[in-house]
């Protein structure tokens, strides 16, 4: 699928991969993108993405990916200004690390993660993802309807829409990581099979697992832990740039015979 010309959506755009990814797409031509984020610095990222580029693409949309009320307000605005969304990367996530059980010095009780906190992460790291993916695909079948159009025939068109979700190395497991890497992982299972019912309207849908990349949520590890714990484990002994996975997921969308899971993690393995 050509990414010049389409309509965009990514969350957590106001920095990290999302932002990588949305100035990527602006520089190959998109119609439009939105970058929506909690945080207004989303509004000064849609500008420089603008002036970056030399046109008014980017739009900044500020408000909580999670919330099922925003995100179906969205697509919809996105739809009655520039036509049918054709990408979609949810971005947006967060991390709650924390052992699963450990035990209080004080107290030799035992303290187990928070459920509360589990549930927040699987919303949404998760959830979240899966149904900006669904009112995506959601609005291309009404427009395909619309027109007249069953199943999609490779034949007679082009592909309509692509989805990237933003998986992760710590899907293969990771210490302290239980729910980040419980719903990276999830995200494999959701992929594959909204791919098998998507594509009859036209819309693929794929994973990228990054390693660890220089991102806020990364950085906010702490210097020290990235050089124990993460460079000795990682072939190229760096983290990733956004640019980077960036340049990895238009290589996902523009290549359809791409399907599934793409690992862009640096040489980076688990340690036991």
């Amino acid at each position: 699928m050509k990414i010049k010309g389409k309509v965009a959506v990514i969350t957590g755009a106001a920095s990290g991969i999302g932002e990588a990814v949305a100035s990527e797409l602006a520089r190959r031509g998109v119609k439009a993108v939105l970058l929506v984020d909690r945080s207004p610095a989303v509004l000064q990222t849609a500008r420089s993405i603008n002036e970056a580029v030399g046109r008014e693409v980017a739009e900044a949309v500020v408000g909580d990916a999670a919330d099922a009320d925003f995100r179906t307000r969205v697509c919809a605005q996105a739809v009655a200004r520039h036509g049918v969304v054709n990408i979609c990367v949810p971005a947006a996530g967060i991390a709650r690390d924390a052992l699963s059980v450990k035990i209080d010095k004080e107290t030799g009780k035992p303290v187990v993660f928070s459920l509360k906190t589990f549930r927040e992460v699987v919303e949404v790291n998760l959830l979240a993802p899966v149904y900006w993916a669904l009112e995506m695909v959601a609005h291309i079948a009404e427009a395909r309807k619309a027109r007249g159009l069953g199943r999609w025939e490779p034949a007679e068109e082009k592909l309509w829409g692509t989805v990237i979700f933003i998986g992760s190395v710590s899907s293969q497991g990771n210490k302290g990581q239980l729910a980040y890497a419980a719903t990276k992982a999830g995200l494999e299972g959701a992929a594959a099979t909204l791919m098998k019912e998507a594509i009859y309207h036209g819309v693929r849908c794929c994973v990228i697992h990054p390693g660890f990349t220089d991102t806020p949520m990364v950085r906010a590890l702490g210097e020290e832990y990235i050089k124990k714990n993460i460079l000795p484990f990682t072939q190229l002994r760096r983290l990733i740039r956004p640019a980077e996975i960036a340049d990895a997921i238009c290589f996902l969308i523009s290549n359809s015979a791409v399907s599934g899971e793409l690992w862009a993690d640096a040489g980076w393995h688990p340690s036991a």
